[in-house]
């Protein structure tokens, strides 16, 4: 049985997260992996409940919300899926949670507190692209959440994700940062697939790298 790898895509809107995750897909088969792609908030009844209620929870109640179903996601999702060898590629996880948590006004140390049992990735992608590129890329898609909503959050939220991979880092999380400026998102798929070991492989923690 191939060795299975947690692998989580994280990135402020804009930056392309689904989208490259619906290109690495095939690149991560074709390299041998069984690919499970899946979502947070989860797909499951109580994630599509979280999902809908964003833009109404606010500070404590939609963080312990989304960790709630985060946990539920990895003993029913998640893990069944590596218990049998294959890969599972998420979109975000605990680094959007120390960014969009944050923008509710939440500290660090809660937040840790509250995911400290969480499931550590074998990679964790941050997606990242200067501040422009971001917020023409909303303005073009439009906004999903209410993140999104201020150009004001959207900038903060860039800072965020760029205080946390330090942190991330010091988790343990084997974290690589891609810019996604000059990227198409089948480039961003690519830098992704080179960072995968390929099944059976170790997976070597690598420091944040530009794209």
């Amino acid at each position: 049985m191939n060795r299975a790898l947690f692998i989580t895509v994280d990135g402020p809107g804009g930056t392309g997260k689904s989208t490259t995750i619906q290109h690495t897909t095939p690149l991560l088969t074709a390299a041998g992996h069984t690919v499970h792609t899946t979502t947070q908030p989860s797909p499951n009844r109580f994630g599509t409940t979280v999902r809908h209620m964003a833009n109404e929870m606010r500070g404590c109640s939609l963080a312990l919300a989304v960790a709630a179903d985060r946990f539920h996601q990895l003993d029913t999702e998640i893990q069944p899926h590596l218990d049998v060898g294959h890969t599972v590629l998420l979109d975000r996880y605990l680094p959007s949670t120390l960014v969009l948590q944050r923008l509710d006004g939440l500290s660090i140390d809660y937040l840790l507190t509250i995911n400290q049992h969480l499931a550590v990735p074998d990679l964790a992608v941050i997606l990242l692209a200067d501040p422009n590129t971001v917020l023409a890329r909303l303005e073009k898609r439009g906004t999903k959440h209410r993140f999104e909503a201020d150009p004001k959050s959207t900038l903060r939220e860039l800072e965020l994700y760029q205080e946390a991979i330090p942190l991330l880092t010091h988790l343990g999380y084997p974290t690589v940062t891609i810019d996604t400026t000059h990227l198409t998102p089948e480039g961003v798929a690519q830098a992704i697939a080179r960072a995968t070991p390929a099944p059976g492989d170790t997976v070597n923690p690598t420091a944040p790298q530009p794209s």
